[in-house]
């Protein structure tokens, strides 16, 4: 017999106490995908364990997604470093396998780009890489169109797709 349990999904901006478990969600599912830190990947980035104060920045924002209580995912929109004031960039969105299938990451995508509309921005930017297609699909549909070189500075030298979107 089967029987199915009520599951608990909350989106929310992240908190100081979430550094730790966004910071596992993002090893773990890099790790799953082979993004690794010497590829330059975000697992590289030196402000993983410390998102809550990256995004607490003027103009940033990130979300943490949770499964019955428990950070299981999120993503964040932020000015992308080295460009022009009206571009941000898509960023650091991860989703544990449990969560993935069910529309959060369109949702929180959507979230993150009204967020950069009413921030000013005219321009949202991501990075990615080949292998991530379900990613890239779900980009495509929401309005970003591939571009032929990476802007700003990222730091992510392995990622190979780069997109763009006018808000």
């Amino acid at each position: 017999m089967t029987t199915s349990l009520p599951v608990s999904v909350r989106v929310r901006p992240i908190r100081h106490e979430d550094n730790a478990a966004i910071a596992n969600v993002i090893r773990h599912v890099s790790a799953e995908f082979g993004l690794t830190a010497d590829k330059g990947y975000t697992v590289a980035d030196p402000n993983l364990d410390h998102l809550f104060e990256t995004y607490s920045q003027p103009r940033c924002a990130y979300w943490v997604v949770e499964l019955d209580g428990v950070v299981a995912g999120g993503g964040g929109v932020a000015p992308l470093s080295g460009a022009e004031s009206d571009l941000c960039e898509l960023q650091k969105m991860y989703f544990m396998p449990a969560l993935r299938g069910q529309g959060l990451a369109k949702r929180l995508a959507l979230q993150a780009i009204e967020h950069a509309r009413q921030q000013g921005f005219a321009r949202c930017y991501l990075e990615t890489t080949a292998s991530l297609t379900q990613a890239i699909a779900l980009y495509e549909r929401l309005g970003f169109h591939h571009i032929d070189c990476a802007l700003g500075n990222t730091g992510h030298v392995d990622c190979e797709v780069t997109m763009l979107k006018y808000l």
